[in-house]
């Protein structure tokens, strides 16, 4: 068996769904690349084998009794910012923001090849791997240091050229590099970059989106850093 990318030990992945073939397509999917995986049944039981199986990552159902994966995942996030990929069949745009909203990194819609599964959990676990900065001043940089961020000068670099950013194009692109990865619902993405009294409306995040791809993008028309989450909002890409 083959190490999940990054580790020299097998990552650990809980699994918490009602329906056992769900929790066995999982199981083997995830073991197949190296992922070491704890399932559990319902939602109580999960937050158990939390405790007990400290995960790097939790695939967590919506729909189950009693304890549901909205009260479950609410419950994570009280003690816990381990990533979660909710999984759930309710594919409505405002089912999925409300799991982004209550914490989740990302979802999954089922039913879900395995492909798709191991994709999303490499690129979560991927996000996490990531050397934090050591202060909220370091220069974030993506894309082998093409696109650089310096806090510091409120200071953008495109291939080593300066670009000219708005105050309003600058806190909207810092605020969503730093949460490389993660996907942004334009309701989010708006209450914290603009202020509280503005005259603006969540509208303005696309025009503001539009107007910084065509700033740092090397084709604006297929982005490599800001990406389209259709119908909910934006992820800006690790590179």
């Amino acid at each position: 068996m083959t190490l999940a990318k990054g580790f020299d030990v097998a990552e650990r992945i809980l699994a918490i769904d009602d329906d056992y073939l769900v929790l066995q397509v999982i199981q083997h999917s995830l073991e197949t690349v190296g992922y070491q995986v704890a399932t559990a049944f319902n939602g109580q039981s999960g937050l158990q084998q939390f405790h007990e199986s400290t995960p790097h990552l939790v695939l967590l159902d919506v729909m189950m009794p009693e304890l549901d994966g909205w009260e479950t995942c609410r419950r994570i996030r009280e003690i816990s910012t381990v990533p979660i990929i909710m999984l759930t069949a309710l594919e409505s745009h405002q089912d999925i923001i409300k799991g982004l909203k209550m914490g989740a990194d990302d979802y999954l819609i089922k039913p879900f090849h395995p492909e798709e599964l191991q994709a999303r959990v490499e690129a979560v676990l991927r996000r996490m791997r990531m050397p934090s900065s050591t202060s909220d001043t370091s220069p974030l940089r993506f894309g082998g240091s093409n696109l650089i961020i310096d806090p510091i000068n409120r200071q953008v670099m495109v291939h080593n050229q300066a670009v000219e950013l708005t105050p309003t194009e600058y806190d909207l692109l810092l605020f969503m590099a730093k949460r490389a990865g993660r996907i942004l619902p334009t309701d989010i993405i708006f209450d914290n970059v603009w202020s509280y009294d503005t005259d603006a409306s969540p509208d303005s995040v696309k025009w503001y989106i539009w107007r910084l791809r065509n700033k740092i993008e090397d084709d604006p028309r297929d982005p490599s850093y800001i990406l389209t989450e259709r119908g909910i909002g934006y992820r800006f890409a690790i590179l």
